[in-house]
């Protein structure tokens, strides 16, 4: 499966810092890199829409970590941006994103992301169900008042 940079990037965003770390661990790469920007915390301003049609505005601050790996060859750059405060989360996501642009990526897609969109896939059914089950219909009865 080929997945763009901006759907893995998404799904190592969004996972879980023990999913992530765990399957990264898994995989047993210790590739050597250097820092080009060292795991920073920061804040930014969500943005939202009512509905998702109505006009942006801002539903408030959150907290986010970003890192920026470059690996030995000096030619492949990795990021990582992910919610929260976790440095080893955004440096591993980091390490992924860079490794999917070598010669690792099959590897990493198989065993990281692939994994993490699955996870990802049941976390949003489960969702799912449970909002279903507060699903509630409506039904208008007809009165008979109305009939001559």
């Amino acid at each position: 499966m080929l997945l763009g940079r901006s759907k893995w990037l998404s799904y190592l965003a969004k996972s879980s810092e023990s999913d992530l770390v765990g399957l990264y661990e898994s995989t047993g790469l210790d590739p050597s890199y250097t820092y080009l920007r060292k795991p920073e915390i920061g804040t930014i301003m969500a943005t939202a829409r009512i509905g998702n049609t109505g006009q942006k505005f801002n539903a408030g601050e959150i907290s986010v970590t970003r890192c920026s790996i470059q690996l030995e060859d000096g030619k492949i750059v990795g990021h990582g941006y992910v919610q929260g405060r976790s440095k080893k989360k955004s440096t591993v996501a980091a390490l992924c994103d860079a490794l999917m642009q070598s010669d690792k990526r099959t590897l990493i897609e198989s065993k990281i992301v692939i994994k993490l969109k699955e996870i990802e896939k049941k976390r949003h059914d489960l969702i799912k169900r449970k909002a279903e089950k507060t699903k509630v219909d409506f039904f208008t009865l007809v009165r008979g008042e109305d009939e001559k």
